[in-house]
């Protein structure tokens, strides 16, 4: 019986490994840990997070998440980018004014008002994080 080979482990693994023997000169261990959690994040909340960006009437938040997506496609994620993507998303969330969440509810059944709020709330968290590792 010949040994099976194994598939190389997906990125989000190869990044745990490396997280228990850090490279000091790439980032800091609490930068790196802030953007695995943002990781994590998106992984279970970005699709809510995608059709809200989506909806709005500025395409930078969308773009901005499509941009944080892209940056966790790489081994070591620049924690800069990720950083900065969250601070571009917060922004578009915060200038939203309340007639156009309503608007935008009432238009395409989507509870806006209150998905702004929370994602917005959920991301200063992490950007609160980037913030404490510095």
């Amino acid at each position: 019986m010949t040994p099976m080979k194994q598939a190389p482990p997906a990125p989000f693994m190869q990044r745990k490994f490396l997280m228990l023997n850090p490279n000091p000169a790439t980032t800091s261990q609490a930068r790196f840990d802030a953007t695995d959690e943002t990781e994590k994040h998106l992984r279970r909340h970005g699709a809510g997070l995608c059709d809200l960006l989506d909806a709005l009437d500025d395409p930078s938040g969308f773009s901005a998440l499509c941009g944080l997506i892209c940056a966790f496609d790489q081994p070591f994620p620049d924690a800069n980018a990720v950083e900065a993507a969250l601070h571009q998303i917060h922004r578009v969330l915060a200038e939203q004014a309340p007639s156009s969440l309503d608007r935008i509810g009432h238009q395409r059944n989507l509870p806006a008002s209150n998905m702004a709020r929370w994602y917005g709330a959920r991301i200063s968290e992490l950007i609160a994080r980037f913030r404490a590792a510095d």
